[in-house]
């Protein structure tokens, strides 16, 4: 687990970004992003998967994982969104597929809608994408996001491997769960945590939830059918906004599908990404 590594770098209008491509150099692309509080790592074993016959990019959205982590950073969804549009042109992707997984969605959404990022296809795992989302718990420390980011380091550790291990229904593999919290447990990490939850603002995706009926490009919608940070019921209700897509509910699974359920959701994908346009 520890040979996971980011090895290129870019420099985008949210800070430094740590990215890197697996698979075929000619195959067809395809690009993950990943949500909160995670990092590519989720990514890890579906990336190597499709990386077969595809040619497999992953990123740390800045604030996350082994991307930049500073004070006054701008890691909200609004910026989240353009700089998978500055990503896009810096890989030169005219139009690659996409898998996005939690407020991943919303920033793949929002880079598709607004930015104008064009994709051949669109799978949106448990995403953050209908309102209301953010449970109490969820905005507890954002709103107060300055006391929180001095708990006593021990304690901030607790909390953070409680919120990330309550995302997996199976239960999470000590070694997993410690790769996640890991990147938030530093000198930098710690107020990085506290600083993408107050960011994270429900007007982001009002801004772009009337717009779903706009899309016109394959969707695949996958849920867990045992999330309980995102109920199935808006797996239904998603899917049902978008003209032809197709929902795929993984049982057993919770909100982090890539963990519970990796080989049903790489499945998944996999008949999306060659089903024909």
């Amino acid at each position: 687990m520890s040979d996971w590594t980011l090895d290129r770098t870019f420099t985008s209008s949210s800070g430094e970004v740590r990215w890197a491509v697996l698979g075929p150099e000619q195959a067809p692309p395809v690009v993950l992003v990943h949500g909160t509080p995670f990092s590519s790592y989720v990514w890890r074993g579906v990336a190597r998967g499709l990386a077969q016959d595809h040619r497999v990019y992953v990123w740390d959205l800045p604030g996350y994982g082994a991307s930049a982590q500073h004070t006054g950073q701008d890691v909200s969804l609004r910026a989240q969104a353009w700089v998978l549009t500055e990503l896009l042109e810096h890989w030169g992707l005219d139009e690659p597929a996409v898998a996005a997984h939690d407020f991943g969605g919303c920033v793949a959404l929002r880079a598709h809608l607004l930015h104008d990022a064009r994709y051949r296809r669109l799978a949106l795992v448990d995403p953050v994408a209908l309102a209301p989302w953010g449970s109490r718990a969820y905005r507890l420390p954002g709103g107060r996001a300055d006391v929180f980011g001095e708990l006593p380091p021990d304690l901030h550790r607790a909390l953070v491997t409680e919120y990330v291990g309550s995302a997996s229904h199976q239960g999470l593999r000590p070694a997993v769960l410690d790769r996640l919290v890991a990147p938030w447990c530093t000198e930098a990490g710690q107020p990085a945590f506290y600083r993408q939850i107050s960011q994270n603002d429900q007007r982001f995706t009002d801004e772009i939830q009337h717009r779903y009926g706009e899309l016109e490009l394959p969707v695949l919608v996958c849920w867990g059918t045992e999330d309980t940070w995102i109920p199935v019921a808006r797996g239904h209700e998603l899917a049902g906004l978008i003209p032809g897509a197709e929902l795929r509910l993984i049982e057993g699974a919770g909100h982090l599908v890539q963990e519970d359920a990796p080989a049903e959701l790489t499945a998944a994908l996999i008949r999306f990404l060659r089903t024909a346009p």
